[in-house]
């Protein structure tokens, strides 16, 4: 009781700050710059991962097959010292020819990309809240491990801005959505429609499609059906990726979950080595920093079958970037978006956008 008390107390002022600063946006007291592109937005109501970097990865070879010359801009939360982080490098191998630029000052890189990449449209990673910079498309995604984030904003619950900034959405987008029945997905639909009745609903799953090496080698996901794999992560949402891992058959022994946007140290590397290694038929779902003990009363450990391998994600494997923990090939599960529902009005949408952008040749564009 008496941390619930706390909570509520200390969502107060946060609620208060960014409804604030919501209303000054809405009201033109604080400007909204325009990139002078079309700019598209596509972010989250909640903490945690929701599928973000897919569907900026859709959205970018979307655009890419239009003939546009579109770039990538994000805050860069995370970066490593060579100024990336891990969906920067993720989104780099995916999309070899699509710049990305990454400063906290989302403004001077939008201006940096069209000013010296002559990029024709922008995808504003991870901006639903980044109100700085215009935008003429916001693409919203709820998880459906937690739509709506218990309904109240940080700490008390896991909203960035309470549930009525969903009206500010062109689109909203159920990620994840064969982890729902159809009565849950009918329910957060009728409520997405209730808070932005304007905007475009759709419905995707994060679909596997390969396994995929660090030097970028691909092989099906076929090849371990059935087999004994050990695999962690280091992401948002580790209930999606296991997820994930279920929906392709494997056979997980043991589960390691890292925090979210982890920078694996050497020590690191070492003790997942020593970890796969010994990964055989005590399943474990244990975190790095909880005790690995295998045994009660001093017993010796009973004899484990070896895995096949070991299985992350791709943001976990292009910061490691390795062929193999010890004698075990590391792979990723490379995953993409796959509409369920609602492809059509999103590509609509698009594509109005870019009606807009050849009609108009003079003046503000885009929404604050």
């Amino acid at each position: 009781m008496a941390l619930r008390i706390l909570l509520r107390v200390a969502e107060c002022p946060y609620t208060m700050a960014v409804r604030w600063r919501n209303r000054s946006y809405d009201c033109g007291a604080k400007e909204a710059h325009a990139a002078g592109v079309p700019v598209v937005s596509v972010g989250n109501l909640t903490m945690g991962g929701t599928g973000k970097t897919p569907m900026v990865a859709w959205l970018c070879r979307w655009f890419r097959n239009q003939g546009r010359r579109v770039a990538i801009v994000s805050r860069g939360y995370g970066a490593a010292e060579d100024g990336r982080n891990d969906e920067a490098m993720e989104l780099e191998q995916q999309l070899p020819d699509v710049p990305h630029a990454q400063d906290p000052d989302r403004v001077a890189a939008a201006r940096v990309v069209t000013e010296e990449l002559e990029t024709e449209l922008i995808v504003l990673d991870d901006g639903f809240q980044h109100r700085r910079l215009r935008r003429d498309l916001d693409i919203v995604l709820l998880d459906a491990l937690e739509p709506f984030g218990h309904d109240h904003v940080f700490p008390r619950g896991t909203l960035r801005e309470p549930v009525s900034g969903l009206s500010r959405a062109d689109v909203v987008v159920l990620s994840r959505s064969d982890m729902m029945e159809e009565t849950q997905r009918e329910q957060v639909r009728q409520r997405a429609k209730e808070l932005a009745p304007q905007a475009a609903w759709a419905e995707v799953v994060h679909a596997p499609r390969a396994l995929i090496s660090a030097s970028g080698e691909e092989q099906p996901l076929e090849s371990l059906r059935g087999k004994r794999v050990a695999a962690f992560s280091g992401i948002g949402n580790p209930a999606g990726f296991r997820h994930t891992l279920e929906t392709c058959g494997y056979d997980v022994t043991r589960w390691r979950e890292y925090p979210d946007h982890h920078r694996y140290s050497r020590e690191d590397i070492e003790a997942l080595v020593q970890w796969a290694m010994r990964a055989g038929d005590l399943a474990e779902n244990t975190k790095p920093d909880e005790s690995e003990a295998e045994t009660n009363s001093g017993e010796q450990p009973a004899a484990e079958e070896p895995v096949e391998a070991v299985l992350c994600t791709h943001k976990d494997l292009v910061k490691i970037d390795l062929p193999r923990l010890g004698n075990i090939p590391l792979l990723a599960v490379a995953v993409g978006i796959e509409f369920r529902t609602g492809e059509v009005a999103v590509v609509e949408r698009l594509e109005r956008l870019l009606a807009n952008e050849n009609a108009e040749t003079e003046g503000p564009k885009g929404k604050q």
